[in-house]
């Protein structure tokens, strides 16, 4: 009997929850054949925190200035690992860990190395994109996350191609997400809600990059034509007091509600009647895919990874950091019937089920994995 592959997936620092998609890698490869282990480069779960499904995790406790710079202590440290226990395949998460899973794999031509890049612009700099073409081997094979991120990855000149670099879209377990929401009523009981107003949701941290202060600005239009439309946005970040103080000025706050960080926000998308991703910049946000699970109209900004996702499941687009344009756009939602809404909603969740269902993701995974292996084991 052959022994099973050995497969180490690296992350930058501890994050498992249930909607994980490192997590969905390990659920698309049976344990029958596969061995997987779980590396985090800095944290570790705290009490009560969620570990890993893999065989066995790893927590390095490196600090942000051990993965800075030249990261020799680092370096050391991950080759002696990968060395001694002969991986594989090694899945290398978001840039830093893909680029030091890049130079240690000149010395030690680990047979299959994957990297996912899951955002747009790590490769903008002339002296990462050079790197990239003097380190990428032929046991390298590239993930973009969407079309937008894989199209990026292919023009940027840092030798990724056809032959090296495909598109796994992002996905979400739709059926556990369907099995999680709440109906309408109890949700908006959940989240302090009225139960009559029209309301327009969001979902993501309070950060400048996800343009909340255009979707308020966007709003206070829309509520001085619509008085009874609400906004709800669940999410936590650093830009709290910035959008509180910003909701105070324009006499919001009896519509705009800032709920807080929610476990499993999803579980919450049936509040919303509508729901808005105003991004300014994003590799495939979850939360969109969420919003669709929900059977929500959907809008978003026309950046590079939203925009063909919204074109192909029939969204609204806006010009990114446009609020008057997004304004236009909820209040020509709000004037639609009830119906037509609803057959809006339809189709952005009959377009998720197409292209982002969860099997199709662990599926795709397995036979990159299988694939690469096949062609690749020779080096090991």
């Amino acid at each position: 009997m052959s022994r099973k592959i050995k497969v180490l997936q690296m992350q930058n620092r501890y994050n498992v929850n249930a909607s994980d998609l490192a997590e969905q890698i390990i659920q698309g490869l049976p344990t029958d054949n596969f061995e997987v282990t779980t590396l985090f480069l800095r944290g570790r779960p705290g009490e009560g925190e969620p570990e890993s499904r893999a065989t066995r995790s790893l927590y390095l406790g490196f600090s942000q200035s051990d993965l800075k710079g030249v990261r020799l202590r680092a370096l050391w440290r991950l080759y002696r690992l990968i060395r001694a226990e002969r991986f594989d395949v090694v899945i290398a998460h978001r840039f830093k860990p893909m680029n030091m899973l890049m130079l240690l794999n000149r010395a030690l031509r680990i047979p299959l190395c994957i990297g996912v890049q899951h955002g747009i612009g790590d490769f903008d700099r002339p002296y990462r994109r050079w790197e990239s073409r003097q380190l990428l081997k032929d046991n390298w094979r590239i993930v973009g996350v969407s079309r937008a991120v894989r199209d990026y990855l292919i023009g940027c000149d840092a030798g990724f191609d056809a032959t090296n670099t495909v598109q796994i879209n992002n996905a979400i377990d739709i059926d556990r997400a369907e099995t999680l929401q709440h109906p309408k009523a109890y949700a908006r009981e959940l989240l302090g809600l009225s139960q009559e107003p029209f309301v327009f949701g969001a979902i993501g941290r309070l950060v400048p990059v996800k343009g909340h202060v255009h979707l308020i600005e966007a709003f206070a239009q829309v509520r001085a034509r619509y008085p009874q439309a609400q906004l709800a946005i669940i999410g936590e970040g650093r830009m709290r007091q910035e959008l509180e103080a910003l909701v105070a000025r324009l006499g919001l706050a009896d519509a705009v509600f800032l709920l807080g960080a929610r476990e499993d926000a999803l579980q919450y998308v049936r509040a919303f009647d509508a729901f808005v991703m105003p991004s300014l910049s994003e590799g495939l946000p979850l939360a969109l895919l969420e919003g669709m699970s929900g059977h929500l109209p959907v809008i978003g900004s026309d950046i590079p990874s939203l925009k063909p996702i919204l074109e192909d499941c029939g969204g609204r687009l806006f010009p990114s950091g446009r609020p008057d344009l997004l304004a236009a756009i909820m209040m020509n939602l709000l004037a639609m019937t009830k119906q037509e809404r609803d057959e809006e909603g339809a189709r952005s969740y009959a377009y998720l089920r197409r292209a982002h269902d969860i099997e199709d993701f662990r599926r795709h995974y397995l036979k990159l994995v299988e694939e690469g292996v096949g062609n690749e084991r020779r080096f090991s």
